[in-house]
C-alpha cells in the first residue's frame, strides 16, 4: 500500500520460507481472542484522511487500509511476526498451484446480519475485475485466469466458481505457490449484497465482516472515524477494547504533542523533529523495530529528461549516485532508517542484495554522478530545476530537503523540494499523470512476500506502477519467480529481475523503514506488526 507517512527500517523479522510458500497455516496462538472485550475504553488512534472512499478494491494507501483491515475479515490474516493464519477461510488447498479450492468457516455474517458466503468473495472479485477505473483491478486480472481464456470486461470474467455456500474454486493465470499468503490483502475482502445496490454510499459507510463496525457517529470527513466492536464477528481477532476512534491530524508533530498529553493513544510514526528525544519522552512506551516498508522517489517516464531512453537512464543513475543515503539516514532519521540496497525489504524472506547485478548504482559517488550527468548532457543538455514533490502533511520536508541538497551539491544543478498540502492532492496528480516533477513514493507491504512490491510497482500495467514502467524481461523473470516452488528458487529469479530494475531505475530506492512509534499511558498490550501497523484489536484500555 502507498504510505502517507514516513515509517520504516533496519533488521527485524523474516518470514519463514515454508510459511510463505507452502499454503499451510500456522497455529492460531498468540492472540487474545476471548469471547468478549478485555476492556471497554475507546482507543484513540492518530490517522490521516484516506485518499478514496472505503472500498477494498479501490484502496491502496495506509489510512484507508488500516480502517478496512479492522472492519473486514479476509480469508487469512497476518500475525505480528508476518506469519499467516486463517480468518474467514477454513482451508485453502491446491495440488498444482494453479487450481485452488477455498472453504469458508460456516455461519459467518457481515455486521448488518447478512451471511458471508462463497458468493460474497466471488462476486466482489468479479466486480473488481470488471471495473478498469479501480486502483486495484490489476490484482485480479493479472493473477486469476479468465473464464473462456479471454478477458471480456464483464461481471463474470474471472475463472471463479461457487461450489456451495462455503466453497469456491479459483483458477490462476499461472502457477503461484504463495497465493494463500496474498489473500489477507485488502483487495481480496468480501462484500455484502448491500454494496452492489449503491457502491458510492457503501464507500462512505462500509459494512464489513471483521472485528469492528462503524459506530453511529461513523465517518466525519477531515475529522474522525469511529468504530465499535462487531458482536457478530467470531474469528481469531476479537476486539479487546471498546472501540477505535481514528483522529485526523494535519501534521505528525500535532499527533505527537497529543500523545505526550495522553489525548491520543496510538501513533504509528514519530515525527523527525522528535526522533532524538522520543525514547526519553516515552520510556518503555517508545517503539523501534523493523518493518516491511520501502521508501523511494519516482520520475514518471513522461517527465522531460527522464524518459525510457539513453538520456533518461543516464540521468536516473546519476541522481542515484548523487544521494548520500548513509548521511541522511544518520542525521535526519537518527539512525532509525537503513540505506536501501535493493527494491524490497530486509524484513521479507528472500532478501539478499549482494547478489543483484547493478546494485552498485546505489553507492554515493559524486565523481560517477557527475560523469553520468555529463554524458546525458551530450545527448540533450539539462535546463531547469530538479524538483522532488512530497505531501507536507506527512513529515517529509526534512529528508526531502536533505535529498535535494545532496543532489544539488553533487551535480551542481538547482534542486528543490516541491510541497503539496496533503497526500490526496499529491496522489491525484500522480494518478492523473499530470505531475511535472519527481515525487516521493513508498510502499508498506500488503502481504509478506517480495512478490507484493515487485509486482505492484513494476510489472507492466500494475495498479501502483507510477512510472508507467514496462520491461518484458523484468515481467518474464517476475512471473517465473511467482511459479517457483521454493523460497530459494523464487529469490534467485526475483533478484535477477531486480537486476533489470537497477539498469532502468523506474524508482530511486532510498531507505528501508522501521517502526518509530509510541503509545499513551492509558493503554496496554500495544504491539506493532511486521508491516509497521499497530495491532489495534489487541489494545486494551480502561474507561
Amino acid at each position: 500500500m502507498r504510505i502517507t507517512r514516513i515509517a520504516a527500517a533496519a533488521g527485524g523479522i523474516a518470514v519463514a520460507a515454508a510459511l510463505v510458500l507452502s499454503g499451510c497455516s500456522s497455529d492460531n496462538g498468540g492472540n487474545n481472542n476471548g469471547g468478549g472485550s478485555a476492556s471497554t475504553g475507546v482507543v484513540n488512534v492518530a490517522w490521516g484522511e484516506p485518499e478514496n472512499p472505503l472500498i477494498p478494491a479501490n484502496t491502496n494507501e495506509v489510512n484507508g487500509g488500516q480502517v478496512l483491515n479492522n472492519m473486514f475479515a479476509g480469508l487469512v490474516y497476518y500475525k505480528a511476526d508476518g506469519s499467516w493464519d486463517y480468518d474467514a477461510a477454513e482451508s485453502i488447498e491446491s495440488d498444482d498451484y494453479i487450481n485452488w479450492t477455498i472453504k469458508l468457516k460456516a455461519d459467518q455474517t457481515f455486521s448488518d446480519g447478512t451471511p458471508v458466503t462463497a458468493d460474497s468473495f466471488v462476486k466482489a472479485w468479479q466486480w473488481a475485475a470488471s471495473n478498469p477505473d479501480l486502483l486495484n483491478q490489476w490484482w485480479f486480472i493479472d493473477a486469476i485466469a479468465f473464464e473462456g481464456g479471454t478477458y471480456d470486461g464483464g461481471e463474470d470474467t474471472l475463472a471463479l466458481d461457487v461450489v456451495d455456500d462455503t466453497t469456491f474454486t479459483v483458477k490462476l493465470a499461472q502457477p503461484r505457490a504463495d497465493f494463500p499468503v496474498a489473500l489477507g490483502y485488502t483487495v481480496f475482502f468480501p462484500l455484502p449484497e448491500s454494496f452492489f445496490d449503491d457502491p458510492d454510499a457503501f464507500g462512505d459507510a462500509p459494512v464489513g465482516n471483521g472485528p469492528y463496525k462503524l459506530s453511529e457517529d461513523g465517518w466525519v470527513h477531515g475529522e474522525s472515524l469511529n468504530l465499535v466492536p462487531n458482536e457478530s464477528y467470531t474469528g481469531p481477532r476479537k476486539a479487546q477494547n471498546g472501540g477505535l476512534n481514528f483522529i485526523v491530524y494535519a501534521t505528525q508533530d500535532a499527533a505527537y504533542a497529543d500523545l505526550l498529553s495522553d489525548n491520543v493513544d496510538v501513533i504509528d510514526t514519530v515525527p523527525t523533529s522528535a526522533l532524538e528525544t522520543y525514547k526519553d519522552d516515552l520510556g518503555d512506551r517508545a517503539v523501534e523495530q523493523g518493518s516491511a516498508v520501502f521508501q523511494s522517489f519516482t520520475m514518471n517516464y513522461n517527465l522531460e529528461h527522464f524518459g525510457n531512453d539513453d538520456e533518461g537512464k543516464l540521468r536516473r543513475a546519476a541522481i542515484s549516485h548523487a544521494i548520500n543515503r548513509a548521511e541522511i539516514t544518520d542525521v535526519i532519521f537518527q539512525g532509525t532508517r537503513q540505506p536501501a540496497e535493493d527494491f524490497t525489504s530486509p524484513v521479507i524472506a528472500g532478501f539478499d542484495p549482494e547478489g543483484i547485478e547493478g546494485s552498485d548504482v546505489m553507492e554515493y559517488d559524486v565523481d560517477k554522478a557527475k560523469e553520468l550527468w555529463a554524458q546525458a548532457d551530450t545527448i540533450n543538455p539539462w535546463s531547469g530545476t530538479f524538483q522532488l514533490a512530497y505531501n507536507a502533511d506527512g513529515g517529509h520536508q526534512e529528508w526531502v530537503d536533505a535529498t535535494v541538497n545532496s543532489i544539488k551539491n553533487a551535480l551542481g544543478i538547482d534542486a528543490v523540494g516541491l510541497p503539496y498540502p496533503d497526500f490526496a492532492g499529491l496522489r491525484t496528480e500522480v494518478n492523473d499523470r499530470t505531475i511535472k516533477a519527481a515525487f516521493r513514493t513508498g510502499w508498506q507491504f500488503d502481504f509478506p512476500s517480495q512478490a507484493n512490491i515487485l509486482g505492484a510497482l513494476y510489472v507492466t500495467g500494475a495498479g501502483s506502477n507510477d512510472a508507467d514502467y514496462s520491461n518484458a524481461n523484468f515481467d518474464k523473470l517476475f512471473r517465473e519467480g511467482l511459479a517457483a516452488p521454493t523460497q530459494e528458487e523464487q529469490s534467485e529469479l526475483f533478484n535477477e529481475a531486480q537486476g533489470q530494475l537497477f539498469e532502468d531505475l523506474p524508482a530511486i530506492p532510498l531507505w528501508y523503514g522501521s517502526v518509530t512509534a509510541g503509545y499513551s499511558s492509558l493503554v496496554d498490550n500495544v504491539e506493532y506488526g511486521w508491516d509497521s501497523w499497530p495491532i489495534l484489536y489487541n489494545v486494551t484500555k480502561s474507561e
